[in-house]
């Protein structure tokens, strides 16, 4: 589970983003808080591999 970890998180963040692309038009505050989750699963999949 441990190797697959990091590869999930940076696909969550891309499905996040996808999301914030999504709202960003309609939802303006659900997109900036999308786009806050993508930072963190991007920072956390980055962070498990060098770290992890």
């Amino acid at each position: 589970m441990a190797d697959i970890l990091p590869i999930i998180l940076l696909g969550l963040a891309g499905f996040l983003l996808g999301g914030v692309y999504a709202t960003w038009k309609t939802a303006r505050g659900l997109a900036v808080l999308l786009a806050a989750a993508a930072v963190l699963a991007v920072a956390g999949g980055i962070g498990w591999l060098y770290w992890g």
